[in-house]
């Protein structure tokens, strides 16, 4: 069994935030992969399917961002998961919008996502970091992440959780680079960003 862990704030009111790009991006894989309803279980909301030859778990945490850790604990402790089963996809602001990192373990940079996470279950497991851009202080962050996505990044926001989707078997084999590779080029392809060194929004957010 794998877990995909995607992070969010639960309710309208926070549906269209950068902060629940989590969310959006396991919602794709849901739909991409024809998982089974979404049911509440874990303090969160699951789907089971399966992605190629791997059983995936999906979990979308209901206790709000920075409780996260209760609902992955829940998951992990039922399931008997190893820190190698869990991915999380996260909002990254130290990463320009639209891209994609792959990185196991490491710190939480200020995320309560997965600082929660880690005091619950360990650190050393895998982190998909999803960039939606930094607003330049550090003042400005938590009303950064707590924004919806403007209309101008709807585009490559959807465009990129789609992405995500298409490219899930490569997710659960365990296949980071390839992943991480093959998402950052079909971005490209469609026009998102200019080049292997284009820094700032996406090509076509409309600045």
């Amino acid at each position: 069994m794998r877990l995909l862990v995607g992070l969010g704030n639960p309710g309208a009111r926070y549906a269209g935030n950068r902060h629940n790009i989590g969310f959006m991006a396991v919602d794709a894989i849901a739909r991409r992969h024809g998982f089974a309803p979404w049911r509440r279980r874990f303090q969160g909301l699951v789907c089971e399917g399966a992605i190629g030859s791997e059983k995936v778990l999906l979990l979308k945490p209901e206790t709000y961002m920075n409780e996260s850790g209760r609902a992955v604990g829940e998951a992990v402790k039922f399931y008997k998961l190893g820190l190698p089963d869990i991915t999380v996809l996260h909002d990254e602001i130290d990463l320009p919008p639209g891209k994609v990192r792959l990185k196991v373990g490491g710190g939480a940079a200020g995320h309560n996502g997965l600082r929660s996470i880690s005091a619950h279950v360990g650190n050393e497991y895998r982190r998909v970091r999803l960039g939606v851009g930094h607003p330049g202080t550090r003042e400005m962050v938590q009303h950064w992440v707590l924004q919806d996505f403007a209309k101008s990044e709807r585009e490559w926001v959807e465009t990129l959780c789609d992405l995500v989707a298409d490219h899930a078997d490569l997710l659960a084999k365990g296949q980071d680079a390839t992943f991480q590779n093959k998402v950052h080029l079909a971005m490209q392809a469609k026009g998102f960003f200019d080049d292997d060194k284009a820094e700032g929004r996406p090509a076509k957010s409309g600045g």
